[in-house]
């Protein structure tokens, strides 16, 4: 657990040239001799660092030192600007924890003349190289003719008035760097304390104090800031007050969200902050290192109450470029003028690239616009109006930092006043206190007060007495925004900004912990099984938003900073709540009860809101806490003042910690709640947590080591990245198992079971994005947005290139499968009408007449042929889309693992692409890679055929007609045509005796039903079909629907039409084997009715056995929502589907049936009935009938006349069929079997024992279908085609 700090600093650091070491080059910061001596980096070293060692935050002195000259060691002559330059870093421990450090660069007079004369020796060898051909050869930017202007690309000439160094002549200045390293990010104080220092430096006097005692007091003796406080300190010939937010207020943030907003407009803010939330790629390119903490700081600021979990570098060092390649989330910034061909590389990628300095941001293809987009801007609009200090005109007071920005004390400076101030004040009460610090009865009162408790040293008194002598003076001022310095107004514009932000999370995630999923009785258990548990249920979170929200809230749900929010939630029922959580839910609460409905409300001012603000006014202009004033100290301290020159300082005095510092650490902390004593069990738990926490985050990213940068470092990073990615790959392919095969997964010990849908297709967009990294790492050179396409294009070319010199030039085999695949016509869209055309097989004659049966080849399976396929859709207009496209059809086709095999197995490709270190280059971790991925074959998908609904498809339609008694041929004109669940076809004639077609059309989905038929025509029209197969030759994705009927009139029941039901076939099945099983008669077919009157009975358990089954896997269906139910069709109409087992039910207990079975159809019972009822309701006169039996009676005349008077073309059984479907629909199907079972024809045409007549079975008849009235039951428009209700 890190250890919570008890002063303001933890060090204070000299960095720059050290002399015994001489111009070492900056080897990290690459090949640079082509520069001018002037213009290079060389390496900087830590001088000097105060205290030695902190306790809980040891000194990197390498990470440090990189980080305070992320540039190297720069020099400098009279003739250039020597303007000292902040800036602020942090440093990013491996478990999480972060240092804030402030940097002030500054040049200092180079006055050892070894130094000098090694700059002039460097200078004279740069010159003869220029003047060398050779070196113009390998230069070739120095020659003039390729100067440009910039100082590293003029000719020599050019270069001697510029960048040239002359010992005689010239005065020579190299960088030294002061800096500070905090636990609190402080930024503005610590600025203003080392200008002070800079300041005092260059004065021609000494100071009356010397740096020493400023900088003692701020390492030792200042202590930390508590929650709620403000603070003033005293700095050289200024006082400065610092104030840090309450436990219940926002978190603190240092820098000015103002300058956020002058450098970019709103939309490419909104852009950063959806690519941050969504855990994208972030590169921020600027000259001025401050500006890459300001937004990086400011965005992250921007995401509370979640916190950014990857690699967070906002300022990289050039020695770590190399990270620029790591296939995981992360936020870096490059500084410098030269980055600008690594800017236009990187933009080729599909990362979020943000030019500070010109405002322009490059988000990435696919980034989904936050929820309330349009109201978020709308509101930060109208805030932005009201701030009137955000169209003032500052630009009279740049500093150095490179923003425009106001000095933080102004005259009207609540501090710092000639006329009275709180300052006069405190040097008032100082010099009293100096004298009582002499004085003996004082000296006894303390000493009682101690052992009394009330008082514990003049230190107490002093901070008394200063805060009774600044209430006393403000007692009779009120404080006004416009008294308050411009640091306290940027303070208040974060937060008002920030508020903004926080309003619209609580919107989106005001109800986020009913979703959550709480199993483990204990903390322990829990987290031993976070592995297998499923925390959050996304899916019932992602419904109860609207529809077009979910594209951002999908990903957002899979991202890590959402992972752990939900576990701090979790853990927070053993522990105290993390910070920022603790803080969201206070929030949360107030938002809840201030809320009156569930829609949107605009922004508004909460009550915590305007607290916030107050507490920000309060601490700025009344100070709750005087810090000790430097004084001199005993020991010595003094240092050589010498104008420019920043003194050496003493170490011993620096490094020794006064006395008794440890005991006034402990009451300061016990005086503003700040103990953290707890028991041995809460530390054990504490351990645990943060250990779990650090496990957590060490699956997500792996921060950059800045301290260890040699080549053995760097080889375990990278292969530490390359861990992450396979147990990325890992988690992702197991929950997508575990996701689709639903109840089983939990059978087999693989957690919960969690709904399909929406969560199945951001699963599946999660892995299109593992993917994309995977394919990202170590790229030679970035070539498109997508690095996963760019690939496909290469080998694709590759291979055309052999092709064409290694292959006969008749005939490629690649393109020849393409071809018969898909017979598209420059990738045209979906014609207006559906295109029709035979497919022509070579096929050896055969003797006998009539139609030849046809036969299916297979697919080819080529990662070339889905290629082309996807870039053919012409919806598509991006490389990433056509990545995802190529994943997504290959998943669907259980051919992932094995394409991107494919495409790994050119070895000399892959060398040309990648660097040795390359994720694909590392054979182990590739076959790991492929097993996982191959592990998904296990399920089916349909990933492509939901997702690309615009899509051109073409379908092969093979007829496989009876060849025995004539039925395979016929005179008709026969026609046919497609439902699926995106859509239908029109009615597509056959030709004449094909048998083989194929169709081109709009994406039609998972097939369903088709409906086959003919005019009746010619001499021979009867038909007998006993399959038809359809196979999409995009997916591959095969359906078989059985028939085994005639079409005709005059054979079985006088049907011309016929409406078939999809069977989907298995895609382990294949073509020859799919072949044998359409040349045999189908076992069920549609609809259902016994094909001999020899075939077996079922018995009345059986039909209630089956008619139960059935009826409870509709209730099942209809219990799912709306968008994961797929069609109904198969359920109601399919093999032993509702429809089959209401014929058997019909047909059960026919009196006669040896002689009226195959010549008594139900449609003839049923109109029976009709004619009856229609006599009974016409007859008034006679006959008297209750207001719910006739109205039972008129709906059941009503459906079968429309029924009879739909096409003639519909047969018997076709029409009970519609019969049935209307009635489940319309919730009357119950209702009519109890009419009919009263009616006389029943009883005529029926034994006492059928399901029509046995009144318990009559009454089991109404009870299972009136399970099935809570249910709104939509039909599809092929099942009932034709009918007009």
């Amino acid at each position: 657990m890190s250890q919570i700090p008890q002063k303001l600093v933890d060090y204070f650091i000299i960095s720059g040239l050290n002399i015994s070491s001489g111009l070492e080059p900056d080897q990290l910061s690459g090949d640079n001799l082509h520069c001018s001596p002037l213009e290079r980096s060389y390496k900087p070293h830590i001088l000097a660092h105060y205290p030695d060692n902190v306790l809980g935050n040891p000194f990197d002195a390498e990470a440090v030192c990189m980080l305070c000259h992320p540039r190297g060691l720069n020099f400098r002559t009279q003739r250039d600007s020597r303007e000292p330059k902040f800036h602020s870093f942090l440093i990013t421990k491996e478990d999480g924890m972060r240092s804030y450090g402030a940097a002030l660069t500054m040049y200092e007079e180079i006055e050892n003349k070894e130094i000098c004369v090694a700059m002039q020796t460097l200078q004279a060898m740069h010159m003869a190289e220029l003047s060398n051909t050779q070196s113009r050869t390998l230069y070739p930017h120095l020659s003039p003719a390729h100067s440009h202007g910039s100082p590293q690309h003029k000719s020599p000439d050019k270069i001697s008035t510029g960048k040239m160094y002359d010992q005689k002549r010239d005065t020579l200045y190299g960088t030294k760097c002061i800096s500070i390293i905090s636990r609190l990010p402080l930024i503005s104080t610590f600025e203003q304390f080392l200008q002070s220092l800079y300041d005092v430096v260059l004065e021609q006097d000494p100071p009356a104090l010397a740096l020493t005692s400023y900088i003692y007091s701020i390492i030792h003796e200042v202590p930390v800031l508590p929650p709620g406080r403000s603070m003033r300190l005293a700095f050289p010939n200024q006082l400065v007050v610092c104030q840090r937010p309450g436990i219940t207020e926002l978190p603190l943030l240092d820098y000015s969200m103002r300058d956020l907003f002058l450098l970019f407009n709103l939309d490419n803010i909104l852009a950063i902050f959806c690519s941050v939330l969504l855990e994208r790629q972030v590169l921020l390119f600027s000259r001025e290192f401050q500006r890459l903490m300001l937004i990086s700081e400011g965005i992250s600021a921007l995401i509370f109450p979640f916190h950014w979990q990857h690699v967070y570098v906002p300022i990289l060092p050039a020695s770590l470029i190399h990270f620029l390649d790591a296939p995981v989330p992360f936020i870096m910034g490059l500084q410098g003028t030269d980055s600008k061909p690594l800017f236009e590389a990187c933009s080729k990628a599909n990362l979020c690239l943000v030019d500070i300095d010109s405002g322009a941001v490059e988000s990435p293809d696919d980034l989904p616009a936050f929820p309330y987009m349009s109201e978020l801007k709308q509101d930060l609009l109208q805030e932005l109006q009201r701030q009137s200090s955000l169209k003032d005109d500052r630009s009279g007071h740049q500093r150095d930092s490179g923003f425009v920005r106001d000095s933080y004390f102004g005259s009207d400076s609540a501090l710092g006043s000639a006329d009275g101030s709180t300052s006069n004040l405190k040097w008032s009460i100082s010099e009293k206190l100096e004298m009582l610090q002499h004085n003996e009865a004082l000296s006894k009162v303390m000493a009682l007060s101690r052992k009394s408790g009330v008082k514990s040293s003049l230190e107490d008194i002093r901070e008394s007495l200063s805060d009774a002598a600044i209430l006393a003076h403000r007692s009779g001022v009120s404080a006004t925004r416009a008294s308050l310095d411009d640091h306290a107004k940027d303070l208040l514009f974060n937060s008002s900004i920030r508020e903004i932000f926080l309003h619209y999370f609580l919107q989106i995630f005001g109800s986020y912990e009913e979703f959550i999923i709480g199993t483990a009785q204990d903390m322990e258990s829990w987290i031993n099984n976070r592995e297998t548990m499923q925390n959050f249920d996304k899916t019932a979170f992602l419904s109860d938003h609207a529809e077009e929200h979910l594209h951002f809230l999908s990903p957002f749900t899979e991202t890590q900073m959402f992972a752990c929010f939900i576990d701090n939630k979790i853990l927070s029922q053993w522990e105290d709540p993390d910070a920022n959580l603790a803080i969201f839910e206070g929030r949360l609460k107030m938002f809840q009860e201030d809320q009156t409905d569930q829609r949107l409300r605009k922004f508004y001012r909460t009550a915590a809101a305007k607290e916030a603000e107050s507490m920000i006014e309060k601490r700025a202009t009344i100070v709750d806490i005087v810090a000790p004033t430097p004084k001199k100290l005993e020991d010595g301290g003094s240092c050589h003042h010498k104008p420019g020159f920043f003194p050496i300082l003493s170490s011993a005095i620096l490094n020794k910690e006064p006395a008794g510092s440890r005991s006034r650490a402990m009451q300061w902390r016990i005086k503003y709640g700040l103990t953290t004593a707890k028991s041995t069990e809460q530390k054990h738990t504490f351990e645990q947590r943060d250990k779990y926490i650090q496990e957590i985050r060490s699956k997500g990213s792996h921060q950059p080591n800045l301290s260890d940068m040699n080549l053995k470092a760097m080889v375990n990073t990278n292969l530490k990245f390359m861990e992450t990615l396979l147990k990325e790959c890992k988690t992702k392919t197991k929950r997508m198992l575990v996701q689709k095969m639903g109840q089983e997964a939990v059978d087999l010990g693989h957690g919960e079971v969690t709904v399909v849908g929406v969560e199945e297709n951001t699963l599946i967009a999660s892995l299109c994005d593992l993917l994309e990294r995977i394919w990202s790492h170590g790229l030679q050179q970035k070539q498109g947005k997508s690095a996963l396409w760019s690939h496909l294009v290469n080998y694709n070319n590759d291979h055309a290139q052999k092709s064409h010199e290694n292959q006969p030039p008749e005939q490629s085999h690649i393109s020849s499968d393409l071809t018969s695949s898909v017979p598209l016509e420059g990738g045209s869209s979906c014609p207006s009408g559906t295109q029709t055309w035979p497919v022509r097989r070579q096929h050896r004659r055969k003797a006998s007449r009539g139609p030849e049966m046809p036969a299916l080849d297979t697919l080819p399976v080529s990662v070339l042929v889905d290629m082309r396929n996807v870039q053919q859709m012409t919806e598509i207009k991006t490389d990433v889309g056509y990545a995802r496209a190529f994943v997504r059809l290959s998943l669907e086709k259980k051919l992932l693992s094995k394409h991107l095999k494919e495409l790994m197995s050119n070895q000399e490709l892959l060398r040309s692409l990648y660097k040795r270190y390359a994720f694909l280059r590392c054979e182990d971790e590739r076959e790991q890679f492929l097993y996982h991925l191959l592990s998904l074959n296990a399920v089916d998908y349909y990933c492509f055929t939901n997702t690309f609904t615009a899509t051109v498809i073409v379908y092969r339609i093979l007829v496989f007609p009876r060849l025995k008694l004539s039925g395979g041929a016929t005179t008709a004109n026969c026609w046919l045509s497609l439902s699926g669940q995106l859509g239908e076809t029109d009615k597509l004639s056959l030709p004449k005796h094909a048998l083989d077609i194929s169709i081109q059309n709009r994406n039609l989905g998972i097939l369903t039903t088709m409906r086959i038929g003919h005019d009746n025509g010619g001499i021979s029209p009867k038909w007998m079909v006993e399959h038809v197969l359809v196979r999409n030759e995009i997916t591959g994705q095969t359906y078989r629907f059985p028939c085994g009927r005639w079409l005709g009139k005059g054979a079985d029941d006088g049907a011309l039409e016929r409406l078939l039901v999809a069977e989907p076939v298995p895609s382990t099945v294949d073509a020859n084997e799919l072949m044998e099983r359409c040349r045999t008669p189908p076992r069920c077919r549609s609809p259902s009715m016994p094909r001999k009157s020899n075939e077996p009975r079922l018995l009345v358990s059986e039909i209630q056995e089956k008619l139960s089954d059935v009826v409870n896997n509709l209730v099942k269906h209809f219990c799912k929502t709306e968008k994961e139910r797929g069609s109904a069709t198969g359920l109601l109409c399919g093999e032993y589907g509702l429809v089959y087992c209401m014929e058997h039910v019909f047909q059960y207990g026919f009196k006669s049936s040896r002689l009226f079975r195959n010549r008594v159809f139900i449609w003839d019972f049923l109109e029976k009935v009709l004619s009856y009822l229609e006599t009974l309701l016409s007859d008034t006169e006679h006959y008297q009938i209750a207001q719910d039996i006739s109205t039972t009676m008129q709906s059941y005349c009503y459906i079968v006349s429309c029924i009879n008077q739909a096409s003639e073309s519909l047969g018997k059984d076709g029409r009970f069929q519609i019969f049935v479907c209307i009635g489940v629909r319309d919730r009357l199907l119950q209702r009519w079997i109890k009419l009919i079972s009263k009616t006389p024809i029943t009883a005529t045409m029926y034994e006492e024992q059928s399901f029509l007549r046995d009144p318990s079975l009559v009454q089991f008849l109404i009870q299972i279908l009136d399970s099935l009235k809570d249910f709104h039951i939509s039909l599809e428009a092929s099942l009932i085609k034709g009918v007009n209700l």
